[in-house]
């Protein structure tokens, strides 16, 4: 962050302070950041209007205009995968019985230990719909790779999914749109279950989402975890990761676009003291590498909130450059993306960059031969460079 930057933000929560409604503090706008300051990882620039090659890793710069790719309205000859959709009720769920937060009250930063909040929630019913795309041309019985989405339904994929997969550019997948439980950050139950760092998470999804899917949608998935992704923006981004991480026997694969990487987790955890920032601070750099491949992005004016709480973890810009040089000394495979002109899961970056994101996530991905460990999904729940070509998004 340059200087004039640094002094625009300070304006901007001077300005904050002064805007005190009952207990709460108005937010400031983030400011722009420039990807070239010291400090960032270094990048290549890209002409705008054009998206990184699916066949690169690495940092990339994506111009300021975002042109919608064409894979979001294939051709009209292009066979279209059917839509199932049931819903699932707090009550039938082992994992999340349902919370959401007491009203009329405000999340306060705890005197004894300022980098968590305290937060006062009760228990809450939820109904959640769950929408599954299933590719053309799919067969009962077949055991398909696996994409799972988080803040479903997202209806803008099936488009998308049709266009890649008659192009053979991605495997006929079968997609689970997941609708989280409600609410939004401390206190609520998309909270709860996003941002808590571990295997809870993915285990709801193993063995209480995938199998009603299979059930109602008449289905099966793969247990490949070469077979399998996971996709998600912002705190589901992190849930995301958070679910590959914990479960690298059931995910290999990551998409996330301005992942909430930050100290956003509660209740508060010993095991992962600052939330999601833990992944950038510790656990990439301190683990074995695992057998993962993500794809991330951020905007140049993606979430900034000093405000939360006053521990220099809560910008999500910092936070999104910190995993990609982690993964890169780490020598993951990975691709990230840096959106100028663009805010927090800006969606015409969105529809700009996800087919070729898709491309690049699934890079290298062979089904098992018969016999292998492909098959039905289990139950069962363990312990816890150069750019080369380039290619206009308006014009592939």
């Amino acid at each position: 962050m340059n200087a004039k930057d640094i002094t625009r933000l300070f304006l901007l929560c001077a300005i904050a302070a002064c805007s005190v409604t009952g207990a709460q503090t108005a937010r400031p706008q983030p400011p722009v950041r420039d990807p070239h300051t010291p400090g960032y990882v270094h990048a290549v620039e890209l002409p705008d209007g054009v998206v990184p090659p699916a066949d690169r890793n690495g940092n990339f710069i994506l111009g300021p205009t975002h042109p919608p790719a064409p894979e979001l309205h294939p051709a009209a000859d292009v066979p279209r995968g059917r839509v199932c959709e049931f819903t699932m009720r707090s009550t039938e769920s082992t994992f999340y019985p349902g919370i959401a937060q007491d009203a009329g009250t405000f999340n306060r930063i705890d005197p004894q230990h300022p980098d968590r909040m305290l937060v006062t929630a009760h228990a809450a019913p939820y109904v959640r719909t769950v929408v599954v795309y299933v590719p053309a041309g799919y067969l009962a019985g077949i055991q398909a790779p696996l994409l799972v989405g988080e803040d479903g339904p997202d209806r803008r994929m099936f488009p998308v999914l049709d266009a890649l997969i008659a192009e053979k550019r991605i495997p006929a997948l079968v997609f689970v749109s997941i609708g989280n439980g409600g609410g939004d950050a401390q206190g609520s139950e998309r909270g709860l279950e996003y941002d808590t760092m571990s295997g809870r998470y993915a285990e709801f999804v193993q063995t209480e989402v995938l199998p009603a899917a299979e059930a109602h949608c008449q289905v099966q998935f793969t247990s490949d975890p070469d077979g399998r992704a996971t996709m998600g923006a912002s705190s589901g981004g992190s849930a995301a990761l958070a679910m590959a991480w914990f479960h690298p026997e059931w995910y290999h694969r990551v998409l996330t676009y301005s992942g909430t990487f930050v100290n956003q987790q509660w209740p508060w955890n010993p095991q992962s003291p600052h939330g999601a920032w833990e992944f950038h601070e510790h656990w990439i750099a301190d683990a074995p590498r695992k057998p993962l491949r993500l794809w991330l992005e951020v905007g140049d004016r993606d979430l900034l909130n000093p405000n939360a709480l006053h521990d220099g973890m809560h910008d999500w810009v910092v936070a999104n450059e910190r995993m990609a040089r982690v993964l890169a000394a780490k020598g993951y495979p990975y691709q990230f993306v840096f959106a100028r002109n663009a805010g927090h899961v800006e969606r015409a970056v969105l529809e700009q960059t996800l087919p070729e994101a898709l491309t690049w996530l699934w890079r290298g991905y062979a089904p098992m031969a018969v016999g292998g460990a492909g098959g039905k999904v289990s139950g069962r729940v363990p312990s816890s460079a150069n750019i080369g070509s380039m290619r206009p998004s308006s014009s592939r």
